[in-house]
């Protein structure tokens, strides 16, 4: 795409030397120090949890993993694998005690699960956030910034900003970006102001465009955020971002960065971002209640060198 092509919802892409710019921007704007290495997490505190904890109010609670997917198709060529690794049916002892086991192996960063990208996931000109050298990332795992930064979970006020109902469709067309516009609507119409240490999550209608049409190449067309919007996430000092599809537009909306929301949100700011989230059960939930916050508990598995994890965040209502 043209570094001067418009997006769908009529936002201008960022040239080159418009992104480095937004980038070296964001960096100063968020930052923890060279030391840091829980970036956006900074904003949860012991204050935020328990005022998190007053949005309980129905008690109704539900998943935003998406279903993980062992067939390949057009958006999962790699699909995760499951197999049994034991005996079943038949061949389990009829008398006494027997065990059945499987195995589950996966991409962790696939696009067939949903996701938590660690601070470790981007490299951007030879480093990751805060500076760490790219070398601490070898064949046996990161030594830093990795998703065991986030082993006691992260936990907060979620806010669900539904940007296809406020603009009156199912869900928006891949390549369609979400925009500050689109943000600031979304807050407007549902009467929701995100704040600081926050987990924001932006609904595209990813879920629903493919349970109702089928999947499609995500790899090479899909919405998401636009990089234009991302100050909004540094002005209200969120604690993550996540979506429903993997954050960012494709085709990119920058020549040369394929992927620009990961690069400004991880590498410049530090938020750890959660990739296809299932959000239409959510969704629904918040129309009936009339309300777009809740408790959000998010909780990677314990893998001290991984540069993320596969995750089944719970909003609680």
């Amino acid at each position: 795409m043209s570094s001067t092509a418009d997006t769908p919802a009529g936002e201008p892409a960022l040239s080159p030397d418009e992104f480095r710019a937004l980038h070296a921007r964001l960096r100063r704007e968020t930052s923890w120090g060279p030391g840091d290495r829980r970036g956006g997490l900074n904003t949860t505190t012991s204050v935020t949890v328990r005022a998190a904890a007053g949005e309980v109010r129905s008690g109704r609670h539900v998943s935003l993993a998406s279903l993980i997917e062992t067939r390949p198709g057009p958006d999962n060529p790699r699909p995760s694998t499951h197999a049994m690794v034991s005996a079943t049916g038949a061949d389990l002892a009829s008398e006494g005690l027997d065990f059945v086991l499987d195995r589950i192996a996966m991409n962790v960063h696939g696009d067939d699960h949903t996701h938590l990208d660690a601070l470790s996931h981007v490299v951007y000109d030879g480093t990751m956030y805060a500076g760490v050298p790219e070398e601490t990332v070898t064949e046996g795992g990161a030594s830093a910034l990795t998703v065991d930064v986030a082993r006691d979970g992260v936990v907060g006020r979620g806010v669900l900003l539904d940007v296809p109902r406020v603009r009156g469709v199912p869900w928006l067309e891949p390549g369609d970006a979400v925009t500050l516009a689109d943000v600031a609507a979304a807050e407007a119409a549902q009467g929701v102001r995100v704040g600081e240490g926050d987990l924001l999550l932006v609904r595209v209608g990813h879920a629903r465009r493919r349970s109702e049409l089928g999947p499609w190449d995500v790899a090479h067309t899909r919405a998401g955020l636009h990089p234009q919007a991302v100050p909004f996430l540094a002005e209200r000092r969120v604690a993550l971002l996540g979506s429903d599809s993997n954050n960012d537009v494709a085709p990119s909306l920058v020549r040369g960065v394929g992927f620009p929301v990961h690069v400004l949100a991880i590498h410049a700011m530090g938020l750890m971002l959660l990739d296809y989230l299932q959000l239409e059960e959510l969704a629904a939930l918040c129309a009936q209640e009339g309300r777009w916050s809740f408790l959000c508990v998010v909780a990677p598995l314990r893998l001290p060198a991984a540069t993320g994890s596969p995750v089944n965040p719970i909003a609680v209502l």
